[in-house]
């Protein structure tokens, strides 16, 4: 369930910032961000089947018990990549924030309240989820700390040069 709604945020972005089929830079926005938020949902999906391979199980509190996952050292720093693959693209976060202010080109209500509440929150949602499984690591904590200082910085100073509110909050 979460991988296939995961997935249908990515189409419903995709439909929506390309609603104005007519302009260019619509149509291009919407490919960029199928393409982004696909390339993290494929990296959710190798996540989680590593997951189901090593634990036994597709349940995610039952993750945390398993001990063919916790004898399996050599495949935390995949299971940790590809969730953090996936959750940074969904949420814009640094290297792949560029997605979101070019959604913009999308009809404005609708727009914000789906990219802020639905698909940013998703892969927050997504970091939230796995904190208790694989956190409490340099890798994990660093990584998305790091992550997350940068964009952090990256969005104040491109928020900046910007006079249009909904590019102000995109940033």
């Amino acid at each position: 369930a979460l991988f296939a709604f995961w997935e249908l945020t990515a189409v419903t972005s995709y439909l929506l910032i390309g609603f104005d089929q007519e302009r260019e830079a619509a149509r291009r926005a919407a490919f960029q961000a199928l393409v982004v938020t696909t390339i993290g949902g494929l990296s959710l999906m190798a996540g989680g089947v590593l997951l189901r391979v090593l634990s036994g199980t597709w349940t995610i509190s039952a993750w945390g018990d398993s001990p063919g996952l916790i004898n399996a050292v050599w495949s935390y720093p995949w299971v940790v990549g590809f969730i953090i693959v996936a959750s940074i693209t969904k949420s814009a976060q640094f290297p792949f924030h560029f997605w979101l202010p070019n959604a913009m080109e999308a009809p404005t209500p609708v727009s914000a309240f789906l990219h802020s509440a639905a698909m940013v929150q998703a892969g927050v949602y997504l970091l939230a989820r796995f904190s208790p499984l694989l956190s409490g690591t340099w890798i994990w904590q660093g990584t998305l700390c790091t992550l997350g200082a940068i964009t952090l910085l990256w969005g104040a100073v491109a928020a900046l040069n910007q006079t249009d509110l909904k590019q102000i909050l995109a940033q």
